[in-house]
């Protein structure tokens, strides 16, 4: 592996690590609870109205809302890393 490929790899995973709670916290994922009138409250919403007027424990709006409370346990960053990872493979595939 080139090191410009190596480098899209570690750039990617440490990038995207960096950026989920900055994301979660502009979509509404917040420490103080799902932000009134985000993105976070449409998804809950909707959620909730595909459950039969619950949102489901263990789910992913729980999930989120976990997240963007107390942040990324260590599988979500691991799994966040991955991703990022992946997606700077592919953007040095290209560029």
């Amino acid at each position: 592996m080139d090191p410009l490929t190596g480098a899209a790899i570690v750039g990617g995973a440490v990038g995207a690590v960096a950026a989920a709670p900055v994301v979660l916290g502009a979509a509404g994922f917040t420490a103080a609870g799902v932000a009134a009138g985000s993105v976070a409250a449409k998804v809950m919403s909707a959620a909730a109205v595909a459950n039969g007027g619950a949102v489901a424990a263990g789910g992913a709006v729980a999930a989120l809302q976990s997240a963007g409370a107390a942040g990324l346990s260590m599988a979500a960053t691991a799994a966040v890393a991955g991703v990022g990872a992946a997606g700077g493979f592919v953007a040095r595939l290209f560029f």
